[in-house]
């Protein structure tokens, strides 16, 4: 069983899809946190009403704040991260499980996979208003990508021991880009090597919401743009594309636990060009 950590932001409709698909879809009974941003729409009255554990801010916290907040209500020992205009896909959790038996062990960062907004283009409505579950629910175990190294960074699945190592989000991130490289960059210097997205394991996204909702808004934020990047390149020292491709090797097929980037030509011009936008990040920008 997990502990499902669901940030919010005034998305009290697509929250209630999320939540109905985790307990319609799950085989295992899970803990689901949601953690609640400003909820001037209700969100706070709809979990009481559920009995749900959550956590609460007056203000929009962002991703990183508000996992770190939840997390430490976490009663077992995986915790998973999600997005609440997720929908859960039958038996998501019965193909993590399997995988978290199969490993044996607990270091590790595993993912599910995204449909519609994510690897899979499987359209089945681009919002709450024309989402036609019943093409998902007959078609999703048909539609299929591949295991792949890296991930599409939530839904993840992380033991709450390691969690706890690395610190959990880092929240100068905020609101909440490039904190999951981030996170997966603690985890390597860990000595994390299982880093596998699962194709079985899947998940409607409907694609961003909040962020769509408040798009150039003068005073709410949830998006920070490059932001993230050039947080990541200055904390780091190279780009978040560069760990992807030569640390994580992204989106290649999954053949096993990572081994240290091949130090060639193409790395070292890369790397090059990273230490470059880095100087001009610490001494111009």
């Amino acid at each position: 069983m997990y502990s499902i950590i669901i940030p919010t932001f005034n998305n009290i409709n697509y929250l209630k899809l999320c939540i109905s698909s985790i307990k319609k879809n799950s085989k295992f009974d899970h803990q689901i946190i949601p953690h609640i941003n400003v909820g001037a729409d209700g969100s706070e009255e709809y979990i009481k009403d559920l009995n749900l554990d959550y956590t609460f801010t007056e203000y929009n916290a962002g991703i990183c704040e508000g996992m770190n907040k939840a997390a430490k209500k976490a009663k077992f020992d995986y915790i998973l991260y999600a997005h609440d205009d997720f929908y859960f896909c039958p038996n998501w959790d019965v193909v993590l499980q399997d995988e978290v038996n199969m490993i044996n062990h607990n270091n590790f960062y595993l993912s599910g996979i995204m449909m519609n907004n994510g690897p899979i283009k499987f359209e089945c409505g681009n919002s709450i208003e024309n989402f036609d579950e019943k093409k998902l629910l007959e078609n999703f175990e048909n539609v299929n990508h591949y295991d792949f190294q890296g991930s599409t960074w939530a839904p993840h699945l992380i033991h709450k021991s390691l969690w706890k190592k690395v610190g959990g989000f880092s929240e100068e991130f905020y609101p909440g880009t490039g904190s999951d490289p981030d996170l997966n960059m603690k985890l390597w210097l860990e000595g994390v090597r299982i880093f596998k997205g699962l194709n079985k394991c899947k998940v409607y996204h409907f694609g961003s919401i909040v962020t769509r909702k408040y798009k150039n808004h003068p005073t709410i934020t949830t998006e920070s743009g490059s932001k993230g990047g050039k947080i990541f390149l200055l904390k780091w020292g190279i780009s978040i594309k560069f760990f992807k491709r030569f640390y994580l090797r992204s989106n290649e097929v999954y053949q096993g636990p990572l081994k240290k980037p091949k130090k060639n030509f193409i790395f070292y011009f890369r790397l090059f060009v990273c230490k470059l936008n880095y100087l001009y990040l610490k001494v111009v920008y």
